[in-house]
């Protein structure tokens, strides 16, 4: 009989463990760790508020630039809405605000309404009748965070919500944590501490820190407590919207760099740009320290276009020239934003593109790109643009904004949906037309990037066709739409009023008051 050494089963067992190593080490390999995401959503920052498409010399942003400097920008991009609730819930949901009904910010409405309905009455002055909005996002609805917790992501909210408080918080909605966890329009109180934030107040030592400077350290310890597992961060910026207020010395030394002659001449709120650039750079920094950049999706976008209708510093928050209008009209300067995504092994560092996005498809692009399967019977109304992250040709159809309401603020328009097929933009206003009928702006946005040539009288076959386009949206959202108004009287609408703004929206400088947020 053969002799078997002592110590060959201790041999065997040891031999046996380290091929289980082996095969666990390939198996690692064969399937890595998914990448990090971090969701940053700037609030009524314009399109030309940045220095990302060079439309502004008094707006500082060097860090968004190294951010673009690693990933691609995108000249057409634009928000689901040109007010910031819609937006928001699109970007969560991938849903178009004529699906979710969320047409409105009134997240901090103490009226809960889950189910937009048909408006029943409406002012003389205005042809039709503008639809109840829904107030809160119901937490049926599937979500990114919803997708990224369920493929083993931490997921964290930080910043501005809108979309309603508990039980309709980010804490309902897939987020681990959510901080400060508030539901109003904007900061509570002022950028600067102290806040009125219920259970947050500023670090011990800081009694005037910038809310921007606290989100972004909040994220940074977010980030390290979860360097070794894939991590979700949605910093939802409070900035740059109203309250108008900043740090004193960064007021003082664009105060000094003021040309009377610039449209973009607020020193308040270029600090305000400056102070939301700086939080961008604190995340750069902490993922640069970590060794995670090149493991983590940087996506940075904004909730609608910039403020042109209150006052601060005695002229308005920003101007978003070339665009036409602002937040809360149709036109380009309501929706049309900066995009920066910056995609490790997918975008190439430094690149442009024109592809046509909107908020809708940042869920499916994230799902698509990170390999995660939708939900069970979930849909989109956006689409994957990872061909367009790739540098390959990205063609789609059109996009839709829908804006049902009639906010008296510079450009304003009667209600409204409008649509982008390639160079193309038209815009329907319900039943603002002769007799009832629906009256258009076309526009060529290649030629005509102001929006100052209306041609929907020479061109009503392509009115039509792109009208025929607004229809099969509206019929495949299920759009609660407005109806015509009975009580209206054409004799007390001005057409020439249209567009200009009414009194009871402007807000002038009340440094009391710290400028509380006007809506919407």
């Amino acid at each position: 009989m053969k002799s078997v050494h002592p110590l060959q089963p201790f041999r065997t067992f040891l031999t046996a463990l380290a091929g289980l190593a082996a095969l666990a080490v390939t198996s690692s390999a064969a399937t890595p760790t998914r990448p990090n995401v971090i969701f940053i959503l700037a609030d009524d920052l314009g399109w030309a508020d940045t220095t990302l498409y060079g439309h502004t010399k008094f707006h500082q942003t060097p860090h968004l630039d190294r951010l673009a400097k690693r990933g691609m920008t995108f000249s057409r991009a634009y928000s689901a809405s040109p007010l910031c609730s819609p937006t928001r819930s699109a970007v969560l949901t991938g849903l178009s605000p004529a699906r979710t009904g969320i047409t409105t910010p009134n997240g901090h409405s103490p009226e809960i309404v889950l189910q937009a309905t048909v408006g029943a009455t409406g002012p003389a002055t205005i042809p039709a009748v503008m639809p109840k909005t829904v107030t809160r996002l119901a937490t049926t609805y599937h979500t990114i965070p919803k997708s990224l917790k369920a493929a083993g992501y931490a997921t964290a909210h930080f910043g501005k919500w809108h979309l309603g408080a508990p039980p309709y918080s980010p804490l309902q909605h897939g987020f681990d944590v959510d901080l400060p966890h508030w539901p109003g329009p904007g900061p509570a109180g002022s950028f600067v501490a102290p806040w009125k934030f219920k259970d947050f107040d500023a670090d011990p030592g800081q009694p005037d820190q910038h809310i921007e400077d606290r989100m972004a350290k909040e994220a940074t310890a977010f980030i390290e407590k979860n360097k070794d597992r894939p991590f979700f961060v949605n910093y939802w910026m409070f900035s740059v919207h109203a309250p108008f207020d900043a740090k004193k010395a960064l007021i003082e030394k664009h105060r000094a760099r003021v040309n009377p002659a610039d449209p973009q001449r607020s020193p308040t709120y270029a600090a305000m740009v400056e102070s939301m650039d700086d939080a961008i750079g604190t995340l750069l920094d902490t993922l640069d320290r970590l060794k995670l950049a090149d493991k983590t999706i940087i996506i940075f976008a904004s909730d609608n276009g910039g403020n042109m209708y209150n006052v601060v510093d005695g002229t308005t928050p920003t101007s978003n020239a070339p665009l036409r209008g602002g937040k809360a009209t149709v036109f380009e300067g309501g929706v049309r934003t900066p995009l920066v995504i910056a995609w490790p092994g997918l975008t190439t560092a430094g690149t442009r593109s024109d592809a046509l996005v909107q908020s809708e498809d940042y869920y499916p692009t994230l799902l698509a790109g990170l390999g995660l399967p939708s939900a069970p019977g979930q849909k989109f109304d956006g689409t994957s643009i990872l061909p367009a992250l790739k540098g390959q040709p990205f063609a789609r159809d059109a996009v839709f904004t829908y804006f049902p309401h009639a906010p008296g603020v510079p450009d304003w328009l009667p209600p409204a949906v409008a649509v982008h097929q390639g160079d193309w933009k038209l815009i329907r206003l319900f039943f603002a037309g002769e007799n009832g009928a629906h009256r258009y702006h076309l526009y060529n946005l290649r030629t005509d990037l102001g929006e100052k040539t209306n041609l929907a009288a020479q061109e009503p076959a392509r009115v039509k066709a792109l009208d025929a386009l607004i229809e099969k949206f509206l019929a495949d959202t299920q759009a609660v739409t407005p109806v015509r108004n009975p009580a209206f009287n054409a004799k007390t609408y001005r057409l020439a009023d249209e567009g200009k703004q009414k009194s009871d929206t402007k807000q002038k400088t009340d440094t009391k008051k710290k400028n509380r947020p006007a809506a919407p």
